[in-house]
């Protein structure tokens, strides 16, 4: 039988640690495991605030096997349900859509609010009679999953029982405390998706660190060079890479986006770019924002899901119209070129005899710091 590395091989400091070991990228039991004690025990994310822009829009999405619908309420405020019918377990909502009275389950015609509470039952006390003393409408509501909404990602913990959103990202919270203003969709150019043959951790470490940047994003390079980045770790919480070299797209007539109002020196030219455990990244600059969420939806595939932002609504100015579409491209361009890497990867780990593999300690760090959290999730689980 292959011997593996075990986990406790990450829980050393990274001069002397080895990576997660390959059952974990490769192993369907292990995804499993990790679906539980990763993905369902934090805040993931599932979605965006713009996919449902519209009081009464809807959006069923399929988290790892569980059914989930994205409801913006009428006061503007947005929910997440289990996509299921209290009544007998009927998907609710099967494409997005914009529901303009209530929810109303195909079946048996059981309505809900869009808050989730149910509002009608009809003919449950039989023909003519739309309720029986033992149906309590005040009890039977759609499954609220625990959600939190920043930067327009929507999180979700299933577990219901990490902390606060607020606490388990607080030190990211006041890092970027700045950005704490308005953001505006780029509109349709400024969203993309990219479907890889890798499982989403991979995407994840690559993304963490700026060590791969001259041999496989040689145009970004070019300016934002491997010695103008600097390592972003925090333990048990996000880790990534920061650049002191940020240049401004400009249009023909030099033309660029508005700033973000009142930021520090540190974003005149600076730019970060963030891995917020456990599956989404993001990367801020002083005049555009973007995610990319990463829906793992099988071992060795995942979808990743790019969303930009802007200071102010830039797409209802026409100036900005073509400088919109070539930063969506040009963000879109780099995002690819590792798309062959995070593959390949995937494929290296079912040789056998790969061992987790050897970090640098000066360049490895935060991809070594979410193995460590990873496998600190992990065990946690166990012992529980």
């Amino acid at each position: 039988m292959t011997q593996h590395s075990s986990i406790d091989q990450v829980l050393v400091p990274v001069n002397k640690a080895k990576g997660l070991p390959n059952e974990h990228y490769i192993s369907q039991e292990i995804f499993v495991e990790e679906k539980h004690s990763v993905l369902f025990k934090n805040w993931s994310g599932i979605g965006f605030g713009v996919d449902v822009p519209n009081s009464g829009d809807a959006k069923p999405i399929d988290f790892l096997g569980i059914p989930l619908v994205i409801v913006r309420d009428r006061d503007g405020s947005v929910g997440v349900f289990q996509n299921t019918c209290r009544h007998r377990g009927m998907i609710l909502i099967d494409e997005p859509k914009n529901i303009r009275g209530t929810i109303r389950c195909p079946y048996h015609s059981w309505c809900y609010n869009l808050n989730g509470s149910l509002r009608s039952t009809p003919h449950v006390g039989g023909p003519g009679n739309n309720t029986h003393e033992d149906i309590d409408c005040d009890e039977l509501g759609l499954v609220r999953i625990r959600s939190y909404i920043w930067k327009d990602v929507v999180f979700v913990n299933i577990s219901a029982d990490a902390p606060e959103f607020e606490e388990a990202h607080k030190d990211l919270l006041d890092r970027w405390k700045e950005f704490d203003q308005p953001m505006f969709h780029g509109g349709k150019t400024s969203s993309f998706k990219l479907e890889v043959e890798t499982n989403w951790k991979l995407a994840v470490e690559n993304y963490c660190e700026a060590y791969h940047l001259p041999w496989i994003h040689p145009g970004l390079n070019s300016y934002s060079r491997l010695e103008d980045h600097y390592n972003i770790e925090v333990r048990d919480a996000y880790s990534g890479q920061g650049t002191y070299v940020y240049k401004q797209l400009k249009g023909d007539d030099g033309q660029v986006f508005p700033d973000f109002d009142n930021l520090s020196d540190q974003w005149d030219e600076g730019a970060e770019y963030i891995a917020v455990y456990p599956n989404v990244l993001m990367g801020i600059h002083r005049d555009h924002f973007y995610s990319i969420l990463l829906e793992p939806v099988q071992m060795d595939r995942t979808v990743e899901h790019v969303e930009i932002y802007y200071p102010e609504d830039c797409q209802s100015d026409p100036h900005f119209g073509e400088l919109l579409t070539t930063n969506a491209q040009q963000w879109k361009r780099i995002f690819e070129e590792d798309l062959f890497v995070v593959e390949g990867m995937q494929k290296g780990r079912k040789g056998d005899l790969f061992d987790g593999g050897k970090f640098s300690p000066a360049m490895d760090g935060p991809t070594h710091n979410f193995h460590h959290w990873v496998a600190s999730q992990i065990k946690r689980n166990r012992r529980e």
